[in-house]
């Protein structure tokens, strides 16, 4: 199975650099690349799994670029995009790992018709009924609860606010810059896509805890990028990906985009 790793913003990619220290990172026009295969052991054995980390860029314009082009060049049976996000204060416990079911792009500004249709038009439902019933909200490692629920996007920060129309108009916990546009491109390409994203900071009528306080976010967007690195690629991972999921979904490509060297980066193959 292939499986491609987003990781969007330049703070979390240095962290996933980190923690994985890769053997070789490689360059395309869009952004670094590296592989790296797991070898989790389960009851179903003990096998090679490997993984292609993609640094996917901040914000909408890069996320949705990156989306497409790691899609054309790598071809994924399986696209994640792991991730921070900003929790709203009383709404989700920080370190809570969100599981995105849908995800919505609330500043979409109309004034000639109807906004709502606008955002409506990008809101994306992600099917996740391949990973199986067992995969419900519970606790790992005793530290920081999984849950799954809906994730609203935008290229800015929380604003304070906004919380409250957040809230009651899509009944919000969290936001990010990315995953909307991360999701919607994945489900036109008809591509599975599976987003965690961990709250590293709250924000609150008082404003935001991180704000003013970048090392404050590199600190915790260190430990999200840790606990969500070892949620897909330790024994555990085969919650993410069941055997019975283990086989394409859909169709593949007739000329598959091949990996070339690595100061290229993935190169199309002629003809």
């Amino acid at each position: 199975m292939d499986i491609v790793v987003l990781i969007s913003a330049d703070a979390e990619w240095r962290a996933v650099k980190e923690i994985l220290t890769p053997n070789e990172i490689s360059t395309s026009p869009l952004g670094e690349w590296f592989e790296m295969t797991f070898n989790p052991s389960t009851s179903f054995g003990v096998y090679l799994q490997p993984f292609t980390f993609y640094h996917g860029g901040w914000g909408k314009i890069s996320a949705a670029a990156t989306t497409q082009y790691v899609i054309d060049h790598f071809d994924p049976d399986l696209l994640i995009n792991l991730g921070t996000c900003g929790g709203f204060e009383g709404r989700v416990a920080r370190g809570t790992v969100i599981l995105v079911e849908k995800t919505i792009v609330y500043d979409i500004l109309e004034q000639m018709t109807n906004a709502d249709e606008a955002i409506a038009h990008y809101a994306t439902e992600i099917d996740l009924s391949w990973l199986g019933e067992s995969v419900q909200s519970s606790v790992f490692s005793g530290q920081s609860s999984i849950v799954r629920g809906l994730l609203v996007s935008a290229d800015r920060d929380i604003m304070a606010s906004d919380i409250p129309m957040l809230i009651k108009k899509y009944d919000a916990i969290a936001a990010d810059w990315e995953s909307g546009a991360i999701a919607w491109v994945a489900k036109q390409n008809g591509v599975r896509c599976f987003i965690l994203r961990g709250v590293t900071d709250l924000v609150g009528a008082g404003g935001g805890e991180a704000y003013g306080d970048y090392d404050l976010f590199i600190r915790r967007t260190r430990e999200i990028m840790q606990q969500l690195i070892l949620l897909i690629t330790d024994h555990e991972w085969t919650w993410i990906v069941p055997s019975s999921s283990l086989q394409p979904k859909r169709q593949r490509r007739p000329s598959r985009a091949r990996r070339s060297s690595a100061s290229a980066g993935p190169q199309l193959p002629d003809g």
